[in-house]
C-alpha cells in the first residue's frame, strides 16, 4: 500500500475556510478561504518543500554551529542547514504526527521528541488546528517527560499569500520596534537595532517590493488584548493577517527569495517564535522547560 509523501492528510471545513494538514512534521499543507489560497500550498503527495507549513520543535529557526551548552554541558546537533553549517527549525519537523482526535473542523495531532545526540530530553508534543468563522487557530504544547530542564521554543512556518502576484506587489504591516541583524553569509545574529529609517520599518503599511527579508522581529506592537498582527495585502486590499498572543514575542519574516525564479517571492514567510533565532546559544526568551512542565504558544490566520 502506497502512502502520500507528507504523511496522512486531514481536511478540516468550516464555512468558507478549509485546510488540509499532513501529519509529516503537523504541516498546514493548505488554507483557502471561499477557494482563495492563503499560504503557498504543496500538494499531498509532495516532500514538503523546505519547511513549508511545519511546526518547529524544540527550537524555530537556527542554532549557530549546531552547537550550544546547557547546564555544562556542551552539545553539538547535527547540522541540517549544511550550506550554513547551522541546526535549523528542530527536531519535529520530519516526524509522522498521529491523530489524537479529530472533528469536521479540528484536529489534534501528537508525537515525542525522544532523546538524541545534541538533544538529551524528551517531549511530549501536541498541535491543535481549528477553524470557525474567524479563521485558522493553532495552538501548541510542550511537554517535558524527563528527569532534567529541557531548552525549549517553537513557531509556525507557513509562507502567507495576499493574493494576486508575488512579494514585490504586495503591502506589509509589521508593528515591530526592532530588527535582529544577521551576518550576509550565514544569518548568524549580530545584534538589535531599531528599524527606525530602515528597510524594515514596516510598522506602517507599505509595499514591500524588492525588499529582502530574512530577519526577526521584537518589540511587538499589541492591542488591548494583548496580541499582535501582521497583514499582507495585494493591490485589490485583500489579503491575509496572522495574529498571535504574548507567548511569542517574536517574529521571523522572509520574503523566500530562491535561485529558481518560479517559485522565488511567491510568498511572505511569517513565524512567530518564543524565542529569537540563536536562543539555545543566546538565552533570550528561551523556555527552561521543567521535568513534568508544560509550555503553550498560539497563532491564527483569517482572510482579509
Amino acid at each position: 500500500m502506497t502512502r502520500a509523501l507528507s504523511g496522512r492528510n486531514i481536511t478540516l471545513q468550516h464555512g468558507a475556510y478549509t485546510a488540509s494538514i499532513a501529519s509529516i512534521g503537523a504541516t498546514l499543507r493548505e488554507l483557502t478561504h471561499s477557494g482563495r489560497d492563503l499560504i503557498v500550498p504543496f500538494s499531498a503527495d509532495e516532500m514538503r518543500p523546505f519547511y513549508r507549513g511545519a511546526t518547529l520543535v524544540p527550537w524555530p529557526n537556527r542554532v549557530v554551529d549546531g552547537r550550544y551548552t546547557w547546564k555544562g554541558e556542551e552539545l553539538q546537533l547535527a547540522l541540517t542547514e549544511p550550506e550554513r553549517g547551522h541546526a535549523l527549525h528542530g527536531l519535529g519537523a520530519w516526524l509522522d504526527y498521529g491523530i489524537v482526535e479529530q472533528t469536521a473542523s479540528s484536529v489534534t495531532l501528537g508525537t515525542a521528541i525522544i532523546a538524541q545526540q545534541g538533544y538529551p530530553f524528551t517531549l511530549d508534543v501536541s498541535v491543535t488546528f481549528r477553524l470557525d468563522d474567524d479563521g485558522l487557530h493553532c495552538s501548541v504544547t510542550a511537554t517535558n517527560r524527563g528527569d532534567a530542564a529541557a531548552p525549549f521554543g517553537t513557531g509556525p512556518h507557513p509562507y502567507l499569500v495576499a493574493g494576486e502576484g508575488r512579494v514585490d506587489d504586495w503591502s506589509a504591516t509589521i508593528p515591530a520596534g526592532s530588527v535582529l541583524t544577521v551576518t550576509d553569509d550565514r544569518l548568524i545574529p549580530t545584534g538589535l537595532e531599531p528599524v527606525d529609517g530602515t528597510a524594515f520599518d514596516f510598522r506602517e503599511q507599505r509595499v514591500i517590493g524588492d525588499t529582502f527579508i530574512d530577519h526577526a522581529f521584537t518589540e511587538l506592537a499589541r492591542d488591548a488584548e494583548g496580541f499582535t498582527e501582521v497583514a499582507v495585502r495585494s493591490t485589490s486590499g485583500a489579503g491575509v493577517a496572522m495574529t498571535w498572543d504574548a507567548a511569542c514575542p517574536w517574529v521571523q519574516v522572509h520574503t523566500a527569495d530562491q535561485p529558481d525564479a518560479a517559485i522565488s517571492r511567491i510568498g511572505l514567510a511569517v513565524e512567530p517564535m518564543t524565542c529569537p533565532p540563536d536562543a539555545f546559544n543566546s538565552g533570550t526568551d528561551l523556555i527552561e522547560l521543567d521535568p513534568d512542565a508544560s509550555a503553550t504558544a498560539s497563532w491564527s490566520i483569517r482572510a482579509l
